[in-house]
């Protein structure tokens, strides 16, 4: 895909080591945004509906895509997902945790399969006025990539106010930090799925981290989340 090819990857990777996010302005354009949003009501590419109230997930809505994904989203996901498992790899290597990830996405996927994980985790989000999301973590089973991402599709102050995204960093006996980000229309954000590497004065520990959505002021807020590890249900 075109435009993987324009991203300062070392960056990238540099920025989830020293922070546990990153941010590629301009990932998608307006139209590749406005055709996701646009696809929204198409029942077809969708395989559950999730309406966060019933759960106490928060306020709004989203959907699973079915497979095979649209084009787009699935390259996407094969394109970035190789970029970053070095990050994901040394994260277990530094963490002590006996576990690697494979190299390519396909063969995540068949590690998916051997524990029954096998229905897609891409998904779009929808917010109207009054919606959130409360802290949480995408894990879907006991095979999960430790990063994951979000590309925002409407324009905040523009199309909506409010709705910043949020990160929670937990660090062991000490206070929580709270990230709060506002990213423009297009604009992708990569990030921890539960935890990440911190280095201290006798070797690195392991912090946790959530994320969430602030209430949405008013207006409509749509972002595509990509995660690499597939689900039991």
């Amino acid at each position: 895909m075109e435009q993987l090819e324009h991203i300062n990857w070392e960056q990238v990777r540099q920025d989830l080591n020293g922070t546990g996010y990153a941010l590629v302005p301009g990932l998608l354009g307006k139209a590749q945004c406005e055709a996701l949003i646009a696809d929204y009501p198409s029942a077809g590419l969708y395989r559950k509906t999730v309406v966060m109230e019933r759960y106490r997930f928060g306020l709004g809505e989203y959907k699973y895509f079915s497979y095979p994904l649209p084009p787009l989203i699935g390259e996407l996901r094969a394109g970035i997902y190789p970029r970053i498992a070095p990050v994901a790899n040394n994260w277990m290597r530094v963490l002590n945790i006996d576990r690697q990830f494979p190299q390519s996405l396909a063969e995540l996927q068949e590690l998916c399969q051997l524990q029954g994980q096998t229905k897609p985790t891409v998904l779009i989000l929808k917010y109207g006025k009054g919606g959130f999301n409360t802290l949480h973590q995408d894990l879907y089973g006991e095979v999960y990539f430790p990063l994951q991402l979000v590309v925002f599709l409407n324009e905040p102050g523009l199309d909506y106010q409010g709705g910043e995204f949020v990160l929670l960093q937990q660090t062991p006996r000490a206070q929580s930090k709270a990230v709060v980000l506002q990213p423009k229309k297009g604009d992708m954000l990569l990030f921890t799925t539960n935890f990440r590497p911190v280095q201290g004065t006798k070797g690195y520990y392991r912090v946790n981290m959530k994320h969430g959505v602030s209430e949405v002021r008013s207006g409509e807020r749509h972002t595509l989340g990509i995660i690499f590890h597939d689900a039991l249900t």
